[in-house]
């Protein structure tokens, strides 16, 4: 009888030795190719930055003051930053100020705001996703205005009188903060909600008693129109208002790497505008927001200009957020509790701290905003070097004379755009 030899077992299971090999293969492939699908779709630069400007701003082409980020703007930093990527920048400025700006924000209108504190706490009480990536002009003086003639003298004659306070801006709140500092509430006076311009016009025509504002109404003093008969500056720091830069979560969520650049310009700027050697260059640049250099000069008299114009997330700005949002709870101007907690992030503000080597370069404050001995890395005062790259001129000579305006169906106040706009 004739038994059939056997296979080597090896022999029958070599076949599917190779298939599983192929298939694993395969699934390594397809799996290397996914994730750098996703990296590329996740990280993509995107076609345009949109940054909104919580005032209506001024000049030709349109710019505001008070701030570094227009540094960023007449400079064209951010055009010249992103120019290799083709991505386009795009400014917008609301005469509505930070109310309209909450509004763009809310439709992805827009992608960074500059705005103030007050408006910032209201948009993320009502649900608005936001994070906020440095300060840009902080310590922002309050003022209360009136007619030459008038016999008002101070906070504690305004009992009854009719008063402009631009409500939902950042002015509101230290307004409230003052009237009650002198035994008032905002219910003591008779309020009228205008903004910047109407309260100007107001005043001149005798419209209103008197007016809180900022540094606009230098102007009208100086022409004789009005008299300041009350003044935060050089007082009680908390007694100021606060802005800064913010991003939507989402943008910053699909567009980490553009939200980095973003912050390495307006870091530049701070810097630059910090620089005690630019103070002259600085407040002409600012003028051509239509706003006299004199009234700047009077703004920032015996003030530091780093300390206005750092960028840094430390105490003093957290805590006058915080404050902002305790207030306006109390106030009834916003329906729930808003808490400080997950809404600052620092990491794209160190990351160019560290790349520009300005670490050590200003000065953080606590809560109360004294000077935070325990902030080591930040204590030096602002060094005079010259930025990375920075011009000796506030404005590069090389930047076209012309510029695109465009109108787009925008939020409520919205009233210019200006892609790639220019300061000569």
């Amino acid at each position: 009888m004739i038994h059939p030899t056997p296979q080597p077992p090896i022999a029958a299971s070599r076949a599917p030795s190779r298939l599983l090999a192929q298939v694993r293969s395969l699934c390594v492939a397809v799996w290397c190719v996914a994730g750098f699908l996703w990296s590329a779709t996740t990280h993509a630069a995107p076609d345009v930055v949109r940054i909104g400007v919580a005032t209506a701003g001024g000049g030709n082409p349109i710019t505001w003051g008070g701030s570094p980020g227009s540094v960023a703007r007449a400079n064209r930093w951010l055009e010249e930053a992103f120019d290799k990527q083709g991505v386009r920048v795009e400014w917008f400025f609301f005469k509505g100020a930070g109310p309209a700006v909450n509004e763009a924000l809310s439709n992805d209108q827009i992608d960074f705001a500059y705005q103030g504190d007050l408006p910032s706490v209201i948009g993320r009480a009502n649900g608005l996703k936001t994070k906020i990536l440095l300060g840009s002009g902080t310590r922002n003086n309050l003022y209360l205005v009136t007619p030459p003639q008038s016999d008002i003298t101070g906070i504690e004659d305004l009992k009854h009188r009719k008063v402009s306070i631009f409500r939902g801006t950042n002015g509101h709140l230290v307004a409230n903060k003052l009237l009650a500092s002198h035994g008032l509430t905002e219910r003591d006076v008779k309020g009228v909600n205008l903004d910047t311009g109407s309260a100007q016009a107001a005043l001149v025509s005798n419209g209103v008693d008197a007016a809180f504002g900022g540094y606009e109404y230098f102007k009208l003093r100086d022409q004789g129109l009005v008299k300041i008969v009350y003044s935060s500056q050089g007082k009680d720091p908390t007694f100021t208002r606060q802005a800064s830069l913010l991003v939507r979560n989402s943008f910053e969520e699909a567009h980490p790497d553009a939200v980095q650049t973003v912050v390495d310009v307006f870091v530049r700027a701070a810097q630059w505008a910090s620089d005690e050697q630019h103070r002259a260059a600085l407040f002409e640049l600012w003028s051509r927001s239509g706003t006299p250099q004199a009234s700047f000069e009077a703004e920032f008299k015996d003030q530091s200009l780093a300390a206005r114009n750092s960028p840094l997330l430390d105490g003093f700005l957290v805590a006058r957020y915080q404050d902002v949002a305790d207030q306006a709870r109390e106030l009834k101007l916003i329906r729930r509790d808003v808490t400080t907690e997950g809404w600052f992030e620092p990491r794209y503000l160190q990351a160019a701290l560290k790349r520009q080597g300005l670490e050590r370069n200003w000065q953080a404050f606590d809560a109360k905003g004294l000077v935070d001995a325990g902030a080591h890395a930040n204590a030096p005062a602002a060094s005079t070097s010259p930025a990375p790259h920075a011009q000796s001129s506030p404005v590069d000579a090389s930047v076209a004379a012309t510029t695109t305006t465009t109108t787009l169906p925008l939020a409520s106040h919205a009233i210019a755009v200006a892609p790639q706009g220019a300061l000569r």
